[in-house]
């Protein structure tokens, strides 16, 4: 079955961050807390995956791997948020892309049967996902927060030569000319917001 996935990560005003919040707090708690997914999270963190070429030549790596890639997933909640299932008041769009019309301020990747969050986690490991604020993707944080979090995320997402070259290795996502790499966005986002007073708000979901 086919799907299209997208990974947002926008700049905000603190009021529009309060704005937010009511909405995407709960849902974002709800899949943070998730027993099932702690637990393939905890998994991951023992017992990284090797490089993703080997998955399918070894089948000693299924369960972990169905495991990870059900972690990285777009969590439920989350999910159901953002497509209006369980708030029909709630879109998107309107809500976090319309209002940010500044590429600076945004970082937006969209994969036709691939998970950015999956690709990333997998090409950056476990000890420098754990660095990353929120839960798989996605957080909800006021400017304090931002300036707060960026040197762990800088500290995930900074490389030396070496370093970027097995990053690259193991994204596994295919890229057009112009578009910005999973590694790369993120990281550009946050700059940007600590530099302007601005909060973030980060979301995985599937485009309906």
């Amino acid at each position: 079955m086919g799907f299209t996935s997208a990974w947002s990560i926008s700049s905000h005003s603190d009021s529009v961050v309060a704005e937010l919040a009511p909405r995407l707090a709960p849902a974002l708690e709800a899949d943070r807390t998730d027993p099932a997914a702690r637990s393939r999270w905890a998994a991951w963190q023992r017992a990284p995956l090797p490089d993703h070429r080997t998955w399918y030549t070894d089948r000693a790596y299924d369960e972990a791997v169905d495991s990870f890639q059900a972690l990285t997933r777009p969590g439920e909640h989350v999910d159901d948020l953002c497509n209006g299932i369980s708030d029909p008041g709630f879109h998107v769009m309107e809500d976090l892309w319309d209002p940010e019309p500044d590429a600076a301020d945004m970082f937006v990747s969209v994969h036709r049967k691939e998970y950015a969050v999956a690709a990333l986690f997998h090409a950056i490991g476990p000890a420098r996902a754990a660095l990353l604020p929120g839960w798989c993707g996605n957080v909800l944080l006021t400017a304090a927060e931002v300036r707060l979090t960026l040197p762990d995320v800088e500290r995930a997402l900074t490389f030396t030569p070496a370093e970027r070259a097995r990053v690259t290795g193991r994204d596994w996502l295919d890229y057009g000319a112009r578009d910005e790499h999973v590694t790369d966005g993120p990281l550009r986002v946050w700059r940007n917001a600590a530099a302007a007073g601005r909060g973030i708000c980060t979301v995985a979901l599937h485009v309906q």
